[in-house]
């Protein structure tokens, strides 16, 4: 079941993310997933279709739900091209 949006609401405006990035909280994560969702001209069904998962996860997962499974995430990150790689953290940033 797909929600209807009404004509009253104002388009969601679509956000440019630079990559690489740094990732420091699930928020972060989400929306990078959603800026990259939207450049590959897909919709969140779209992606869940393709990902063999639910709707919800992708919806959680652009919202920064810190609780989505990591391993969940990290299928939806490689379907969309993503990989997360670990470094060392800058230093003076907390």
């Amino acid at each position: 079941m797909s929600a209807v949006r009404p004509s009253s609401l104002a388009p969601v405006p679509h956000v440019t993310v630079e990559l690489p990035a740094v990732i420091r909280s699930a928020d972060d994560l989400g929306k990078i997933v959603r800026a990259q969702r939207r450049e590959m001209g897909l919709r969140q069904m779209d992606l869940a279709g393709i990902g063999n998962t639910g709707n919800r996860l992708i919806v959680d997962l652009e919202s920064g739900k810190p609780t989505v499974q990591l391993q969940k995430a990290l299928n939806i990150l490689a379907l969309l091209g993503l990989e997360v790689v670990i470094r060392p953290k800058t230093p003076g940033v907390l």
